[in-house]
């Protein structure tokens, strides 16, 4: 069973709420060993891309997401390529930034798709994937001077990616299918600070209270199959409370990922709650 270890690793080439980047090494301290890694919560799989495990499952409710992923991974270069052509000057503005949304949101093209993705996850405000009810992408023009195009970012993901295999699925799918020597690492979206910084609206498949209980309970039964299941959160009394069986916890503060004044990104409470 392989032991896992600190690597060289990357940042994710896309921009995320809730990057697990900067608190990579907390999080590797507490992942136990195991044969293969599971995200039902990948986002933009920093933990993917800053661990070192046989295997991975890599796996979100998202599927515009995954099949951006699975298209880096079996196209390479030809798809850098082709997102590349749409970070150009004359594309920076919001008119441009408006059409290739509704683009976005109309496309049956799959490697387009993928591509538009990764240029309004560049160009969209904060990084944010929002859908509305309809399930149509609706995050605003960010405004920025020169986006940044995440060329050896998305090579190094295309290189790690032989080892993982992209799934679009619930996360109780993937915890079915988990078997001993398996690892689970989830980062769900986090229970709110408060009734105003509900964060749950940024996918169309809303994250509420009821589901976070139900995530705390299929972890604590998955660990007594013999697989370990490390969640992270917000630390309120709320995710004390359902994490109370888990076998380690561990509080910390980490700086806040959104905020719509960037003054205002106070250091948040982070929890690590390990199920074994």
């Amino acid at each position: 069973m392989a032991k896992n270890k600190n690597t060289t690793g990357s940042r994710p080439f896309l921009k995320w709420a809730g990057n697990k980047y900067r608190i990579i090494d907390r999080i590797r301290q507490h992942l136990p060993a195991g044969n293969r890694l599971i995200e039902p919560f990948a986002g933009s799989a920093a933990v993917f891309l800053n661990t070192e495990f046989p295997r991975y499952v890599v796996s979100d409710s998202n599927a515009d997401l995954i099949e951006l992923y699975r298209i880096l991974k079996t196209d390479g270069d030809d798809f850098i390529s082709k997102a590349r052509r749409l970070f150009t000057a004359r594309n920076n503005n919001a008119d441009t930034f408006y059409r290739r949304r509704e683009e976005f949101n109309r496309c049956q093209d799959p490697k387009r798709k993928a591509a538009l993705f990764v240029f309004l996850n560049r160009h969209g405000y904060n990084g944010l994937c929002r859908y509305n009810s309809s399930g149509l992408f609706n995050v605003p023009f960010g405004r920025y001077k020169k986006p940044y195009f995440p060329e050896k970012e998305m090579q190094f993901f295309h290189a790690r990616s032989k080892k993982a295999d992209f799934r679009a699925q619930d996360f109780e799918t993937v915890f079915e299918a988990a078997r001993p020597g398996d690892v689970i690492y989830c980062d769900p979206p986090y229970v709110p600070l408060s009734t105003s910084a509900n964060f749950t609206h940024y996918h169309a498949n809303g994250f509420d209270l009821e589901q976070q209980q139900n995530l705390a309970d299929v972890a604590h039964r998955t660990a007594q199959r013999g697989i370990p299941v490390l969640v992270s959160n917000h630390a309120t009394e709320f995710t004390r409370k359902v994490y109370r069986q888990a076998a380690k916890k561990d509080v910390f503060e980490v700086k806040r990922t959104i905020s719509c004044n960037g003054d205002r990104r106070d250091p948040a409470g982070e929890i690590l709650a390990l199920f074994k």
